[in-house]
């Protein structure tokens, strides 16, 4: 697959900037990325590789976030092969959206992501990836102001520390697929530079994705939709730096705390630390909190795996359509 026709996976951190990039690069002309779809690790536990077409369909037509894109899924049915792969499906999905958009190529943003990589491989195939990267303290501080926290999803971060072991995990762990299955597809962006030179670094993720850059895509904010997206009120602005700044919104032993755990991470990328040799206090606390953390994903994780696989995952679909019918389209379940 060329790189002018490959599909466009947008990398990054929750609160790293991925939004922002999002909504520039789905102003080109030719680019659809659609709102974060969250299902594709929920048809990969229940069907895998080689999934029956009418089962998924089905599963396909449960799905709110489907439905909120505007996709039918028995039209999409006559897209996909008798025997499909994985692939096929996921493709015959993006393709339906973006053409319903008028544009040839499609994308992926969803942050939680970063926790499958494995499988946006398999789910796009060729794949560009851009990972947007921003310093861990600024994103924690996005992240604590968030009014809305993911539902079904408690091994998620609640705290600083908890977060700070989230971005230490998922930036390695992109880092090294982009070195490794993604190698000569990946490419890193900062954040801080994006909202400093956002036209200079634009076009160069447009030269690397092979697609346009058009002038229209730092326009994003002049007609941003009424409806008040409530954790991400600044894309009615136009990019701004130094909208957070850890160095005076967190305590100074909080930094310590946090850069216990990620610091050799900031420090690799290049961000200025507070506390280059923490305390033996902070160092024991960090040691905690990554392995928590960690065990609260693996327990969550495979216990989710076998919810998908069940029953129970049809009840919970039905349940969320009525929850997001209540509340609008932009709250759509991380998990299921």
């Amino acid at each position: 697959m060329s790189a002018g026709s490959s599909p466009v996976v947008i990398l990054g951190v929750s609160r790293s900037g991925t939004t922002l990039l999002k909504e520039m690069l789905d102003r080109s002309s030719e680019l659809a990325i659609p709102s974060e779809s969250y299902f594709l690790p929920q048809l990969w536990d229940r069907h895998g590789a080689a999934p029956d077409l009418d089962a998924i369909v089905a599963d396909l037509g449960r799905l709110p976030r489907v439905r909120e894109w505007g996709v039918d899924p028995e039209a999409i049915r006559a897209r996909i092969p008798a025997q499909p792969t994985f692939a096929d499906v996921v493709e015959a999905v993006y393709r339906a959206y973006a053409e319903a958009c008028g544009k040839v190529r499609f994308g992926d943003k969803t942050p939680s992501y970063m926790q499958h990589l494995d499988l946006l491989e398999r789910a796009f195939p060729g794949a560009r990836y851009v990972h947007i990267i921003r310093d861990g303290r600024d994103a924690a501080l996005s992240f604590l102001a968030m009014r809305r926290r993911p539902r079904f999803s408690w091994a998620r971060p609640r705290g600083l520390l908890g977060f700070a072991c989230l971005w230490d995990e998922e930036v390695r762990g992109a880092r090294r697929f982009g070195a490794g299955p993604a190698a000569g597809r990946y490419v890193e962006l900062r954040y801080e530079d994006l909202v400093a030179e956002p036209e200079s670094r634009l076009r160069e993720v447009c030269a690397f994705l092979d697609l346009p850059y058009e002038p229209a895509m730092l326009t994003y904010h002049s007609d941003f939709r009424a409806d008040p997206r409530e954790d991400h009120p600044r894309l009615a602005d136009p990019p701004t730096p130094g909208v957070r700044d850890w160095r005076t919104e967190i305590p100074p032993a909080d930094v310590e705390r946090f850069e216990a755990i990620a610091g050799p991470l900031l420090e690799e990328l290049g961000y200025e630390r507070a506390d280059p040799r923490p305390v033996r206090a902070a160092r024991a606390r960090a040691r905690l909190e990554r392995a928590a953390f960690r065990a609260r994903r693996v327990t969550f994780r495979a216990g989710l795996a076998v919810v998908r696989r069940s029953p129970a995952w049809r009840a919970r679909q039905a349940y969320l359509r009525r929850e997001d019918a209540s509340l609008g389209p932009t709250h759509g379940s991380a998990s299921g």
